[in-house]
């Protein structure tokens, strides 16, 4: 009786999960579809300036409307949206390497190295990311690059610590007991054994930074030191139209803002349900 109590009172929640994960497998799906076909199907120009067509409301042949000099908005949106997803994913994937490479260090050493590393991560960690990437982006010139750089270099810390952790709970395994008495190096036991025992969690850490990096990205160039203002970035497009909105247009501020809202929370939709297949006590909590 009691087990089919927790089973009942376990479907709402598989139910939920699973209608959250499949509505943010649609919008992802939709998002790369639009960024992949919308600009060569359009035939336009997102830079084309028709100002007998500025500030138009969202219509039929606009559905997101135009902005102050007459561009449509929903091909700047996607263009931006592009922008922002390949910023997002470069830097993602560069900040996880840099991520694994020192967790992998400290975890696979231990000892002073451990410490000495760790405390470095510390130190990374108590620079606030956005004061730390407008010092990196201030170095070069306004661009795509700096941007990566920027937040690679500010957002790896939380993949070393996962790192770092998993690499020393696994050091007490009994294979790993064995691979030692063998006479296997540390080297050769982290190749071998605990770093594709962490790919998972660190390929987790890396979708779960995309999000990060295109809000980091979009507060540099709302900031102006991200991308050049020619470009549409969505931090350059929610930059540009703030005097429209003292103007009484709402549509080229919301839309861009929505085009940073939704793929964060697609993103960290599918990221969840990712992280209870590899947590076994979620996992096994969620079929009771």
């Amino acid at each position: 009786m009691a087990e089919a109590v927790w089973r009942a009172a376990g479907r709402p929640r598989r139910s939920t999960r699973n209608l959250r994960v499949r509505t943010s497998a649609v919008l992802i799906a939709v998002m790369l579809l639009a960024v992949l076909l919308v600009p060569p199907l359009a035939h336009l120009d997102q830079q084309t300036v028709d100002l007998a067509a500025k500030l138009q409301p969202p219509t039929w042949s606009h559905p997101f409307g135009t902005d102050d000099v007459g561009r449509d908005l929903l091909l700047r949106c996607v263009y931006g949206l592009r922008v922002s997803l390949l910023v997002g994913v470069v830097a993602a994937v560069a900040a996880t390497v840099v991520g694994m490479a020192v967790g992998a260090l400290a975890g696979a050493l231990g000892g002073w190295t451990d410490r000495l590393v760790m405390r470095a991560v510390d130190v990374f960690s108590a620079v606030p990311h956005l004061l730390l990437g407008i010092f990196v982006v201030a170095v070069f010139r306004p661009g795509i690059w700096p941007v990566v750089l920027s937040v690679a270099l500010t957002h790896w810390q939380s993949t070393a610590r996962i790192v770092r952790t998993e690499m020393l709970s696994l050091r007490s395994r009994p294979y790993i007991d064995a691979a030692v008495s063998g006479g296997a190096s540390k080297g050769r036991i982290a190749r071998r054994h605990l770093l594709p025992a962490v790919l998972p969690q660190a390929a987790l850490a890396a979708a779960l930074m995309v999000p990060h990096a295109i809000w980091h990205e979009s507060a540099l160039s709302f900031l102006g030191l991200g991308l050049p203002t020619h470009e549409a970035s969505l931090g350059n497009l929610v930059q540009a139209a703030r005097g429209t909105l003292l103007a009484g247009a709402w549509w080229p501020t919301l839309f861009p803002g929505l085009f940073i809202i939704v793929p964060t929370l697609a993103v960290a939709g599918l990221a969840a349900a990712w992280r209870e297949r590899l947590n076994p006590r979620r996992r096994s909590e969620l079929t009771l």
